[in-house]
C-alpha cells in the first residue's frame, strides 16, 4: 500500500509562471522514468503558486526520489524560477483511491 509520500509547494518569481508550469509539465518524463514513484501529480495552486505531489510504496522510494533527477533539476532551477525556496514537506498517506486515467 502507498502510504509515504511528499508535497512540494514552489513560488515563481513575478513573470516566471509560465516557465514553471512549463518545467512541471516536463517534469512528467522524468516522472514516468521513476520506477519507485507511482504517482505523481504537478499543480498549479494559484496564479503563482505551484506544487508537486508524489506518493510511494515505501521510504526508500521516497528516499530515492529526494535525490533523483526531478530534485536535482528542482534545484538547480530554484535560483532562477521560484521567488522563494521550495518547501518539501514529507506526508503520511492515511487513504487512497486510484483510478486509472484514461489513455
Amino acid at each position: 500500500m502507498i502510504q509515504f509520500a511528499l508535497f512540494a509547494r514552489l513560488e515563481a518569481k513575478a513573470g516566471k509562471e509560465a516557465e514553471v508550469a512549463e518545467f512541471l509539465q516536463a517534469g512528467l518524463a522524468m516522472a514516468l522514468n521513476e520506477q519507485s514513484t507511482p504517482i505523481w501529480f504537478a499543480l498549479q495552486l494559484s496564479p503563482t503558486t505551484f506544487g508537486i505531489f508524489d506518493a510511494f510504496h515505501d521510504e526508500e522510494g521516497r528516499n530515492n526520489h529526494l535525490s533523483g533527477p526531478i530534485a536535482q533539476a528542482l534545484n538547480a532551477k530554484a535560483e532562477d524560477l521560484f521567488a522563494t525556496t521550495p518547501t518539501i514537506e514529507s506526508i503520511q498517506v492515511l487513504g487512497l483511491k486510484n483510478e486509472s486515467a484514461p489513455a
